[in-house]
């Protein structure tokens, strides 16, 4: 364990008692050290460093920490917890404590199917399978530590494809009901010695031997300072890139529509990861959510409202075309996977929302944050996403759609409505015309906040050389940077990255040399 106590003086001459409250909430940063501090820390060699405090560091370090090792976490952010400030915190898994309860049969092969149906096969399967076969010890690891799911969960699913069986669930606070269960304890590792935490301070390189075995970090300070902290065991768990446009457009071969990802994803940890010889995987795996309204027309706009994707309980009143003025999807098709890859392959990845006076006066909001007000109203032709006109001809001219083709599809959708031939996609749900002006066009773009490209890892969770394949020596990498392709695939599946960071993050701590997938942590 660290040997804080022969650092006490040390301590005591550049940081006050203020500081070392702070130190112990995982809250101290390396330039509020003195430089005799600093060389006591360096100085140690420690059993495991982590890179990133999040959702899958925090693990990590908490289960090493109770097996006995001695810990250094770094993390950028000036606090921990990462994406889980924002985060819904939805985990999926088979045979947790709330699926007993309310006596739901599941299995981890049934899970693994069903992530395997939805992705199209389309994860990796050996760690999908690392994934699905310690979910649940993972999910009441949290509840033996008061986590609670929220009184209706497990669900089948929520904003993205439905399981088969109900094994989905959050808590009221999403992310943060994580975060409050894992701070604790990872605040008695602090506390007992085995956990050292240093915030604002990022890694800038890793230490390698001629043969390039990871033997240290290089990491930063917020004042520019530079210190070489040793450690037996490296785990990059710093997040993917989904805050860095440039980055995520290279990796993923689309643009990063929306801002709304953790600020310090900005992908630093990937290029760790690359610098000591590993790869990338997974940036063809991209997936955009249906669609939402962005506050402008830049790339890498704020969102302004989100975008109701589940039908239930509302039916579908618009019909959706593209810049050409084309529908190009079922509306009411039940697959949510279906309508997210119908509008990725529509010019810039968008669609608007076609409605007249008859729908807006009459319809639920399919904006669940626009209320059908004066102010709402007044936004039309005066927001850049929301558009009004007397007739199709003019809207489609303000929204940017071809007029033409607007004014073909519309006629089109109110002729079959009336019975003189079926739907050409198909679609139930017609339970008005779009025949009453005004005319109303929202712009929706598709959207994410998550990386799918990642770090390559094998199955126990070492990062992966692009030479040969093999092992970089003493690095694993645990959480976003290993990319949502590994185990969501090709498409957003329910609860396919908090959960894989928790777990993974857990069965490395526990058992970093070596991990052996499937054994129980003795942690409470």
């Amino acid at each position: 364990m660290p040997n804080l106590d022969g650092i006490a003086s040390a301590l005591q001459q550049g940081v006050s008692k203020r500081s070392l409250f702070r130190a112990a909430s995982g809250a101290l940063t390396l330039s509020m050290l003195s430089g005799s501090a600093r060389d006591a820390l360096a100085s140690e060699i420690w059993d495991v460093i982590v890179i990133g405090g999040g959702t899958a560091g925090m693990p990590v370090a908490i289960f090493a920490a109770e097996a006995g090792a001695k810990v250094l976490v770094i993390d950028k952010a000036p606090v921990l917890g990462g994406t889980l400030d924002r985060s819904t915190g939805q985990m999926a898994a088979a045979g947790s404590v709330f699926q007993k309860a309310k006596s739901i049969a599941d299995s981890p092969d049934d899970h693994y199917a069903d992530i395997m149906r939805i992705n199209a096969n389309t994860s990796d399967p050996v760690l999908t399978r690392l994934l699905v076969d310690n979910a649940a010890d993972t999910i009441n690891w949290l509840a033996r530590n008061g986590f609670k799911a929220m009184d209706n969960h497990p669900v089948r699913g929520a904003g993205h494809e439905f399981f088969k069986i109900p094994r989905y669930l959050w808590g009221k606070d999403g992310g943060r009901t994580i975060f409050a269960t894992m701070e604790p304890l990872l605040q008695q590792g602090v506390k007992a010695g085995r956990i050292t935490v240093f915030t604002s301070t990022g890694a800038v390189d890793l230490i390698q031997d001629k043969e390039g075995a990871v033997l240290g970090v290089v990491a930063e300070d917020d004042k520019g300072k530079r210190t070489d902290f040793r450690g037996q065991s490296v785990v990059l768990s710093a997040g993917g890139c989904a805050a860095n446009p440039t980055m995520y457009h290279e990796l993923h071969g689309s643009p990063m529509w929306c801002d709304v990802a953790y600020p310090f994803s900005q992908g630093e940890g990937l290029m760790l990861g690359l610098g000591a010889g590993g790869r990338l995987r997974g940036g063809e795996l991209y997936a955009g959510l249906f669609g939402t309204v962005l506050q402008d027309k830049a790339v890498a706009s704020p969102r302004e409202e989100r975008f109701k994707t589940v039908r239930d309980p509302r039916p579908v009143y618009e019909i959706f075309v593209n810049s050409h003025g084309e529908r190009f999807v079922q509306e009411d098709h039940p697959s949510v996977d279906h309508r997210e890859r119908a509008i990725c392959r529509q010019p810039g990845q968008r669609c608007w929302a076609i409605f007249d006076e008859g729908i807006m006066a009459t319809a639920p909001s399919i904006y669940p944050n626009f209320a059908k007000d004066a102010k709402t109203l007044g936004a039309f032709n005066t927001h850049p996403m929301l558009f009004k006109a007397p007739n199709l001809r003019e809207l489609g001219v303000r929204a940017g759609i071809d007029p033409a083709g607007l004014q073909a599809a519309v006629a089109n959708y109110n002729a079959t409505r009336q019975g003189s031939g079926a739907d050409a996609f198909g679609r139930q749900e017609r339970p008005m015309a779009i025949d009453k002006g005004p005319f109303y066009a929202v712009r929706l773009q598709s959207w994410t906040v998550i990386t799918f490209a990642g770090l390559a890892v094998d199955g126990r969770l070492r990062v992966t050389r692009k030479a040969d394949g093999q092992p970089v020596p003493n690095l694993y990498a645990v959480g976003e940077i290993i990319g949502a392709g590994a185990t969501s695939g090709g498409a957003y599946t329910n609860g396919m990255m908090v959960t894989p960071a928790l777990t993974f993050g857990r069965l490395l701590g526990t058992q970093i040399l070596p991990l052996k997938r499937g054994k129980a942590s003795t942690a409470k």
